[in-house]
């Protein structure tokens, strides 16, 4: 089964790094989309906001990068822990 994610969007909003239990940096952010798409052969405007995650050396790099910045984001889609919503977990970025 396939759970891949290639997202274009802006972070919109970063929390401090924190460390796991384990002692790895992890990183909440809040990234916005915004596209026009193609859907029933029509044109649609789309706007989305996501929570993501990023751990490791990711983490370390996306909390140094600007508020309001354009990345091609990569990565999967899985529940948090309170089992509440969808986050997105990144595993690859690219400056967009």
């Amino acid at each position: 089964m396939k759970n891949q994610i290639a997202l274009t969007a802006c972070i919109a909003e970063v929390q401090a790094l924190r460390y796991t239990p384990a002692g790895l940096p992890a990183l909440d952010l809040r990234l916005e989309h915004e596209s026009v798409q193609q859907e029933a052969g029509t044109e649609r405007q789309v706007k989305a906001a996501i929570k993501a995650v990023a751990f490791g050396a990711l983490a370390e790099r996306l909390a140094r990068q600007a508020l309001g910045s354009n990345w091609e984001f990569q990565g999967f889609l899985a529940s948090p822990r309170n089992g509440k919503g969808v986050v997105f977990h990144i595993q690859d970025i690219q400056q967009d």
